[in-house]
């Protein structure tokens, strides 16, 4: 399986603009530029497409890791936060933090935090991402079996 996504540039890095694609027509020429980087400017930017890649890829493993547990959930929302960090001469991404809170009617506290973990490192975004990975996890409306 192959995914695609292009990017278009034109200009110097600070006065210039972008725009990225995905096969898929989800993002179409969506802009981004070095404000929507480092500043506050409107579009978008790589950290953050990859922060809802980490997001989505995350959610989805702890949905089957879940599963395997015996538990379904009846929602899960997960927030990333990337952190891009100038580091030497240039930046790095040098961290994705991971904030979810489960719902989980019936949940075993312990077996949820196993299937946290193990979605945690077989996420595919996951290993992909060489810098620190956290989560937080929040479970609501549980029982403890």
């Amino acid at each position: 399986m192959q995914r695609k996504a292009s990017a278009v540039w034109q200009g110097d890095l600070k006065t210039g603009k972008g725009s990225i694609s995905t096969d898929s027509g989800t993002l179409k020429e969506t802009q981004y530029s070095f404000s929507t980087r480092f500043e506050n400017g409107v579009g978008t930017n790589p950290e953050e497409l990859l922060a809802a890649a980490h997001a989505g890829c995350f959610t989805m493993a702890l949905s089957a890791q879940l599963a395997g547990a015996g538990m379904v959930a009846s929602k899960l929302e997960t927030t990333c936060t990337i952190s891009l960090e100038k580091v030497g001469e240039g930046f790095s991404i040098t961290k994705s933090n991971l904030d979810l809170v489960a719902t989980i009617p019936n949940a075993d506290k312990a077996k949820f935090d196993t299937a946290v973990k193990n979605a945690e490192t077989s996420c595919p975004v996951s290993k992909l991402f060489k810098a620190e990975i956290s989560v937080n996890a929040r479970l609501v409306s549980s029982t403890s079996a």
